[in-house]
């Protein structure tokens, strides 16, 4: 019984590290529609990030991102890709704060979360680590300082392997 569940789990688990991104139809911060699907980095392994102009959680692991992402660009050729939660009546706040941190990230608006719920995605802050190829092989729900450095060590072993 237990290799049953283990190997259910494995199979769950495997499945899980190769999926890709669904399509759904989004807006850039000048208006412009981006199918998710079609997301990539030109061969290179990036990140999305899912957060929203009101989750403090959200904005500490940007800026802690943002203050290494030059680095991490020119070490790896990584990208990342801040999707926004907020909701229609929240997403004239989402460009003067993006500004005002001088965040170098795309930025693509999910007014309506149908992104996130494609995903299943169900609390932010939420990272999602896609390979070369558009594969999702790794997610993190949640927070705490110094858990970007988990980012880069995986997009490190992605470049490795490729």
């Amino acid at each position: 019984m237990k290799k049953l569940i283990f190997a259910a789990l494995m199979l769950f688990a495997t499945m899980g590290a190769f999926a890709q991104l669904p399509s759904v139809q989004l807006k850039t911060l000048d208006g412009k529609s981006v199918d998710t699907a079609t997301l990539s980095n030109d061969g290179k392994p990036f990140v999305i990030s899912f957060f929203a102009t009101w989750c403090k959680p959200c904005l500490r692991e940007l800026r802690a991102i943002n203050e290494v992402y030059p680095e991490w660009q020119e070490e790896t050729g990584m990208k990342v890709i801040a999707i926004s939660t907020d909701e229609a009546q929240n997403v004239q706040k989402v460009k003067p704060l993006v500004d005002s941190e001088g965040f170098e990230y795309e930025v693509l608006l999910d007014t309506n979360q149908d992104f996130q719920h494609a995903l299943g995605v169900q609390m932010i802050p939420y990272v999602m680590i896609i390979d070369g190829k558009g594969n999702i092989v790794d997610t993190r729900n949640g927070y705490t300082d110094g858990s970007e450095q988990h980012l880069i060590e995986k997009i490190r072993e992605l470049n490795l392997a490729n």
